[in-house]
């Protein structure tokens, strides 16, 4: 591919819509992601009793019940992810290859 080739792909309106939609998605997920991480670990040093409670009076305790919602959080992100990179992202990546390949 040569250089005006690259050039003209990158200021192509669809190729910045995709940069921008990805970036957008990316950071918008991993700071999700970073929020509930860090709130835990805030919940953990600041407030580890809340965690050591039972639930009702068992052997379960609201720790288990927080790490077990962070694990299904993380798997609901990442299906929100694949689901939009199906959606949105691929369907603009592959108008883009039609687009500068002919």
């Amino acid at each position: 591919m040569t250089p005006d080739a690259i050039e003209r792909i990158r200021r192509h309106p669809d190729f910045i819509q995709l940069v921008r939609r990805k970036q957008n998605l990316y950071w918008s997920l991993s700071l999700i992601m970073l929020v509930i991480y860090f709130g835990f670990v805030l919940l953990v040093a600041f407030s580890p009793a809340t965690l050591g409670q039972s639930l009702s009076g068992g052997v379960t305790t609201v720790g288990m019940l927080v790490g077990v919602v962070i694990v299904l959080l993380a798997f609901a992100l990442t299906g929100f992810y694949v689901y939009r990179a199906n959606h949105v992202i691929d369907p603009l990546n592959d108008k883009l290859k039609q687009e500068c390949t002919s």
